[in-house]
């Protein structure tokens, strides 16, 4: 066999490898989703303290801030965080204790800075002022149904569970960049983690919302272990898989919030998200590599020994990504800016090639209008990229 003919089979067959995972991805949803639907859930409904950093607000804050005051659950309290009481949440937030007087909710601020994440800071002072052993972290730009506490909560009935995360659906203002974030993780992302889900289990948490127990954090070291860390929601629940508790992902889904953006905030965020990932799990992200179908089977059809097998590959793309997406995202998330947007899926992809490329250029991320270099798996602040 010629090298030509050698190098042309690599290439199909490594074209090959991301349809594969297709197909994987529409059965690891089809068991997922079946599964936890047509599961009853126990009755198992002790007191809750739902922790919630905040920082800033988006066009939906006040809505968002009132879907965690209108839980279907008998007992349970919010405590939010800022980092400031100048904060533009904190209306917001005195007018839900003013319209929901029968849930207990506080407002604290001025956590002491005892790591990188400021965000974890704020959940270190949450959890030390938390009332009940449960507990329900999430992100400010967060919305839930009212059952969402109910169906996430049950899951605790089993001592052996340490931690519930759930997918989350997108909310986008009417902006190009906006919609295409909450494509690529409602077509993309949840894909890899149901894949990751198939032995029943995962071994991360998804971040939008984490549910834990005090003893759980206890066994870990806390959230202050996780204070230097970037990724604290994958930390969360790959620390309690290794210390011996469950990992679950919850039926429940929620809802965040992608405000308008520009290429350059859109082109940041994919790229903090995809150093993240390369920093934190080097083997994933590089395994990321066969999940590229649309360059993979583009390449496959120029070299392919017949025009016929090249068409063959680029259907097959068309057809299984299609397929996974819609089942994944659509059917499985339930994501409607998704179910619109469809059509963005192959620039998505495209796109996705250069953000996993620009993964490897830098150990550093930019986040909340600071940049951090990323050193032995902690951030550190730099003032400047030329620090």
């Amino acid at each position: 066999m010629s090298h030509l003919s050698i190098w042309r089979m690599a290439v199909l067959v490594l074209a090959a490898a991301p349809l594969a995972y297709y197909v994987v991805a529409i059965v690891a949803a089809l068991l997922f989703f079946r599964g936890v639907r047509g599961r009853r859930l126990p009755k198992f409904a002790p007191p809750v303290s739902l922790l919630k950093p905040v920082h800033g607000v988006d066009f939906a804050s006040q809505i968002n801030f009132e879907s965690f005051c209108s839980q279907n659950y008998p007992e349970y309290e919010i405590l939010f965080c800022v980092n400031h009481m100048d904060d533009p949440a904190v209306p917001l937030i005195r007018q839900a204790i003013r319209d929901f007087p029968q849930i207990p909710i506080r407002i604290l601020s001025d956590a002491p800075k005892l790591g990188s994440n400021q965000k974890v800071n704020n959940l270190i002072l949450l959890a030390s002022e938390a009332k009940h052993e449960i507990i329900v972290q999430s992100d400010g730009d967060v919305r839930v149904s009212p059952d969402y506490l109910q169906n996430v909560v049950a899951e605790f009935s089993d001592p052996a569970v340490g931690v519930v995360s759930c997918f989350y659906r997108g909310v986008a203002e009417k902006n190009f960049w906006a919609e295409l974030e909450t494509v690529g993780a409602a077509s993309d992302f949840f894909a890899g983690a149901l894949v990751a889900n198939l032995p029943g289990e995962v071994t991360f948490a998804l971040g939008a919302s984490v549910a834990t127990t005090k003893t759980w954090l206890a066994k870990i070291g806390g959230y202050e272990a996780l204070a230097d860390l970037l990724a604290d929601d994958y930390e969360i629940g790959n620390r309690v898989h290794k210390a011996g508790g469950k990992v679950l992902l919850s039926r429940e889904a929620v809802w965040t919030m992608y405000p308008a953006q520009t290429f350059k905030s859109f082109w940041e965020h994919q790229v903090r998200w995809a150093r993240t990932v390369r920093l934190v799990r080097p083997a994933s992200f590089f395994g990321l590599v066969i999940t590229h179908g649309l360059p993979w089977c583009v390449l496959a059809a120029m070299v392919a020994p017949s025009a016929w097998i090249g068409v063959g590959f680029l259907g097959a793309y068309l057809l299984l990504r299609s397929l996974m997406t819609w089942t994944v995202g659509v059917w499985g998330v339930q994501d409607e800016v998704l179910r619109r947007k469809l059509w963005l899926v192959p620039l998505r992809d495209v796109i996705h090639v250069a953000v996993w490329l620009a993964g490897f250029a830098s150990n550093r991320v930019k986040w909340g209008g600071a940049e951090f270099a990323i050193e032995g798996g902690k951030m550190r602040e730099v003032n400047s990229p030329n620090q």
